[in-house]
């Protein structure tokens, strides 16, 4: 049984996170949603990765490029590189391809911490997990960044090959999501957990805390529910698309 392990990076007490970068302001996952969160003060970003078929680490959350890229589809594990990058998933009237996590790290990684979700949904056996670990201990700043997935096979296997750096156990907010996490979570070696927002309040959210772990609830947006979430002792940080309010919101619940 594993103990809870110290979670690496340090983030200040109650952390705003900006999910998919400043995602409410720019198109999400991209360079400059990235650098506008940095530009806005927020303390880290999340953003989502996948293997291309050429075996790059490309940030997006979607399993196809339907939603975000103009004018394409397609898989994303099914793409080249070259194709993704070819797309347009920024505005019209500054077109953007999609980043890799090598250029995130290397634009916004000494600015801001980051937290890398493995988003390898469709393809829950492809070696995406050992590809960060290796770019990851590449890069070499293990405390700037942590690992999450809704994926327990994926952090067991980031673990094997990166366990310098720290993992976050994602959660649904569905029974099966919940009665899974607590048959895994004294098993699996993660230093942080990520409720989503409805089950923030939760007693097993709670006794994670008090075991030590760190906890961040996803996806906070309204200025009201981002100060109230903050407000919570057992509440380390939030996810927000929206980190101008996310930090108006941690300024009051810290005075509070």
């Amino acid at each position: 049984m594993a103990g809870v392990p110290r979670f690496g990076p340090h983030l200040p007490p109650k952390a705003v996170i900006a999910h998919r970068g400043a995602s409410a302001y720019s198109a999400e996952n991209t360079l400059a949603a990235f650098r506008a969160a940095a530009d806005m003060g927020a303390h880290a970003i999340e953003l989502d990765v996948k293997r291309s078929a050429d075996g790059r680490v490309v940030v997006m959350h979607d399993a196809t490029v339907t939603r975000t890229a103009h004018g394409a589809a397609g898989a994303v594990r099914r793409m080249t590189y070259a194709q993704l990058r070819a797309l347009n998933v920024g505005p019209a009237a500054r077109p953007e391809g999609v980043p890799t996590l090598e250029e995130v790290l290397d634009a916004v990684g000494q600015r801001l911490f980051v937290n890398i979700e493995l988003t390898n949904y469709d393809a829950p056996f492809d070696d995406l997990p050992q590809r960060v670990a290796a770019l990851l201990k590449a890069w070499g700043h293990p405390e700037r960044v942590w690992v999450s997935s809704f994926n327990p096979w994926a952090l067991w296997r980031f673990a094997r090959h990166c366990p310098e750096v720290s993992m976050g156990y994602l959660t649904q907010p569905t029974r099966g999501s919940v009665a899974l996490y607590r048959l895994l979570a004294p098993w699996l070696p993660h230093a942080a957990l990520h409720p989503h927002r409805a089950q923030m309040d939760a007693d097993w959210v709670r006794r994670a805390h008090a075991a030590g772990r760190k906890i961040f609830p996803y996806t906070v947006n309204r200025y009201a529910a981002l100060r109230d979430a903050l407000a919570r002792p057992w509440i380390d940080g939030v996810f927000t698309d929206r980190p101008d309010a996310g930090l108006h919101a941690r300024a009051a619940a810290l005075l509070s």
